[in-house]
């Protein structure tokens, strides 16, 4: 058997908002699957256990932590993703309103247009146009 990579992300309560707005944000994503804490579950009730979702054609799951985690997300893991020309700026102002902007949207040596921000979510991204 052949082996596997996924990204699996543990948000601090608000998963199913962060998943919600990142399948609004790319173009034919959505969400797969959602299970829920029940009642006794380890975690909060009704916040997110495991779910999946695709964005840009990948899957990817998430999950609200069980209880309060002396860590989050940080910008030295960020995903990376390639876009149409048309499509960047509005993505980049969607992805960085009530985040942070690490580097600004801009044409760059490496790049064509790239820009690098951190959502209201703290997950990091890093958006550009490809060469060519």
């Amino acid at each position: 058997m052949p082996s596997t990579l996924s990204v699996a992300f543990m948000f601090q309560g608000r998963a199913e908002e962060a998943m919600g707005f990142y399948t609004t944000v790319f173009e034919g994503s959505q969400v797969e699957t959602v299970e829920h804490y029940l009642k006794g579950d380890q975690g909060e009730q009704g916040k997110v256990k495991m779910a999946t979702f695709q964005l840009c054609g990948q899957r990817l799951s998430c999950l609200d932590a069980p209880g309060p985690q002396a860590f989050d997300f940080t910008p030295s893991l960020s995903l990376v993703v390639e876009l149409g020309a048309h499509l960047i700026e509005d993505t980049f102002a969607r992805l960085a309103a009530g985040g942070e902007v690490l580097v600004p949207l801009s044409h760059y040596g490496f790049s064509g247009h790239f820009g690098w921000i951190t959502d209201r979510f703290g997950v990091s991204w890093q958006l550009q146009v490809p060469e060519g």
